[in-house]
């Protein structure tokens, strides 16, 4: 099948045009890159320049690095070395090669790391870092004990079950710090900073799991080795498995195997010190024996010099019968103050066994029962009374001869005698009596006396 494109979409490019554009493409796309690969095919021309191949088991690309890149480098390109380069994808234009134009170029593995380890080792050594003249002790029983580490990794975990194995009662300041990637460094020497700053511990550990050179490589920066020397408090390093050495290690003013290992050194072992105790104890006492031992035949010696030498024997006797019977009061008082505690351990048993609280506070409850039940009486006795009263008012009302006089009657009082009249016999012509009505009273005098009773209309 033929394509022929119409006049106005049809685009003719040049070779250079597309070189260009294809070059243009490639270093907008890609940036800069990282790139892993064997060199071969390696040129070194009189320009200074370096041509090679950069291969791996499948494919290679043309590589150029030019003269004024090459001082940053630490080691010599060479055929067959692994190494990781910088670069900048291109297009070599004039033959239309795509290639790497290399900024930046490093052994791959621990090559270049090992010659960066070695090279700082040398710096530090000529510098005195590692000399012993300026090593640290380590205090016999620190006070404190500062780590330095991650605290999620399982280097911590391994510290502190050692330290707690050993010597549980010595206390522990936990310093975090990163001990892998590019802030490992900053943040170890950070914390040995902040550590001697606050001065609060005597001895740091300053550790980590094991890995490869590259994983701890944090512990063979420069800023990490002179952060080691400067402190004023010692320092020993547990980092990564026995084989492992670091520079942190030959600063340090011990470098212990392992981080389980840096916290064996750190601390005594308690168990070996109890032993240690025991022992000076019995030589203590022997000694003691010894020596009480030695003072006792001075003293006999020179009783039975004094015994020779002195007629006073019986001051001599009523001595050994003073002590003799110092020796039964104190006896005695102990056996006393023996028995004594014991009855009175017995006569507050009993006490506490008789305990009046109890009681009280029974009778308490008893009495505010009783008392309550006596405000119901009172209470329910008052109404009763009071109902009884409200009754008898009632009925002395009913009975009571005010009422009768309301009611129209009259009641005649004798004069003097002040006796109330029932009967006419009570009376004769002449007699005064006093009248009391509903409403006031009135006297008068019996005129005559009618024994019959007038028809009430």
């Amino acid at each position: 099948m033929t394509i022929t494109p119409s006049s106005t979409q049809r685009r003719i490019y040049t070779v250079t045009q597309l070189n260009r554009e294809a070059s243009q493409l490639l270093g907008d796309y890609f940036l800069t890159v990282l790139v892993e690969g064997e060199i071969s095919n390696l040129s070194t021309p009189s320009s200074g320049h370096l041509y090679f191949s950069l291969k791996d088991a499948n494919a290679q690309i043309r590589c150029a690095l030019f003269k004024n890149h090459q001082r940053k480098f630490g080691f010599k390109p060479e055929n067959g070395k692994q190494v990781i380069v910088k670069a900048q994808v291109s297009l070599y234009e004039p033959r239309g090669d795509y290639q790497l134009i290399v900024e930046q170029i490093e052994e791959a593995g621990d090559g270049s790391l090992r010659r960066a380890f070695d090279a700082l080792k040398l710096k530090l050594l000529t510098e005195g870092l590692f000399d012993s003249t300026n090593k640290q002790s380590l205090p016999v029983l620190p006070k404190t004990i500062g780590i330095i580490t991650s605290p999620s990794g399982a280097a911590i975990r391994d510290i502190l079950t050692v330290l707690r194995r050993r010597f549980a009662a010595v206390p522990v300041i936990i310093y975090p710090a990163a001990v892998q990637g590019d802030n490992a460094k900053h943040e170890i020497a950070k914390a040995i900073a902040t550590a001697n700053r606050q001065a609060l511990c005597d001895v740091i550990i300053l550790g980590r799991g094991g890995g490869s050179l590259e994983d701890l490589w944090a512990f063979n920066e420069e800023i990490v080795a002179r952060a080691i020397f400067d402190s004023d408090i010692p320092i020993i390093t547990g980092i990564g498995h026995e084989t492992d050495f670091t520079i942190a290690d030959f600063v340090a003013d011990l470098r212990a195997p392992t981080p389980s290992a840096a916290a064996e050194h750190a601390v005594p072992d308690q168990q070996a010190w109890l032993a240690q105790f025991i022992y000076l104890e019995s030589r203590l006492q022997q000694l003691l024996r010894r020596k009480l031992n030695q003072t006792q035949q001075s003293l006999d010696w020179l009783s039975r010099r004094l015994q020779q030498q002195h007629p006073g024997q019986k001051l001599a006797r009523n001595m050994q019968r003073m002590e003799e019977l110092e020796s039964r009061l104190h006896q005695a008082m102990h056996a006393g103050l023996r028995q004594h505690a014991s009855l009175l351990e017995a006569k507050t048993a009993k006490l506490w066994q008789h305990n009046p609280a109890i009681t009280i506070n029974s009778h308490k409850q008893r009495q505010q029962y009783l008392s309550e039940r006596l405000a119901i009486a009172i209470r329910c006795r008052l109404e009763e009374l009071n109902h009884r009263f409200l009754n008898a008012s009632h009925t002395l009302h009913a009975v009571s001869p005010l009422a009768t006089l309301n009611r129209g009657y009259a009641m005649a009082i004798h004069l003097p005698s002040g006796q109330i009249v029932r009967s006419t016999d009570q009376l004769k012509a002449g007699d005064m009596i006093q009248t009391r009505l509903a409403q006031g009273q009135f006297t008068s005098q019996i005129k005559t006396i009618d024994q019959d009773y007038p028809e009430l209309s």
